[in-house]
């Protein structure tokens, strides 16, 4: 699907730009096919050294989750990659979750769906690293959680030595204390005290852990 789709096709076969290009950021834009839509993350309009270096990595390990994930529901599927510049992904009919406390109640079986899907994603060796900024996560019109924005994401085996292994460890709890987050934010009273504790609680060697991977999510996050 969108086989024949150009980045130079942009400007006749956007059917929707959700967000435009900036000196780091890829634009993303809508396209559709035969009545399907997909979603362009598109660094082929940044500066020339961004894009043929940090533009090219990023769509590199992006695809590298993509592929990882492949056939899990609540992942959009990854339809190709065009010339190693952006990525042609499943649109997810859905709403963000950033302000949607404001406007609907989520059903505690959202919750328990999207915690199902962090495990499963965990058990193909992944960590999303950047699940607390809500906008990652959509409440789809079937009820079900997606997780999109892979590119910060990290695997198993690049963290598998000492001490990486704790850092890759403690994204992978960040992950699960992001679902916290998420529930304290639309449904707190369903947040038990030993969630908000643990939540809460940071000993030495986590305030340690914390410090270094904040500091490489900081990196991800702006080549993102």
């Amino acid at each position: 699907m969108f086989n024949a789709l150009k980045l130079s096709d942009s400007p006749t076969k956007n059917s929707g730009m959700l967000r435009g290009s900036s000196s780091t950021r890829p634009a993303i834009w809508i396209v559709e096919e035969n009545g399907v839509r997909a979603v362009v993350k598109d660094f082929s309009k940044n500066k020339f050294f961004f894009r043929s270096t940090v533009g090219r990595f990023l769509v590199w390990r992006e695809r590298k989750a993509y592929r990882k994930l492949r056939g899990i529901t609540g992942v959009p599927v990854l339809y190709r990659v065009i010339d190693g510049l952006a990525l042609v992904t499943e649109e997810i009919p859905g709403r963000s979750l950033e302000n949607l406390e404001k406007k609907i109640k989520l059903p505690d079986s959202f919750f328990e769906a999207l915690k199902e899907l962090v495990t499963q994603i965990h058990d193909k060796g992944l960590a999303h690293c950047d699940l607390k900024r809500a906008p990652n996560t959509l409440f789809g019109d079937n009820g079900l959680p997606y997780i999109i924005d892979w590119a910060a994401s990290i695997s198993e085996k690049e963290f598998r030595i000492p001490p990486l292994s704790l850092i890759y460890r403690r994204f992978k709890l960040d992950d699960n204390m992001a679902i916290t987050k998420l529930k304290l934010r639309h449904s707190p009273e369903t947040v038990s005290p030993e969630e908000v504790a643990r939540y809460n609680y940071r000993s030495w060697g986590e305030r340690l852990i914390r410090a270094i991977r904040d500091r490489l999510r900081e990196v991800l996050q702006k080549a993102a």
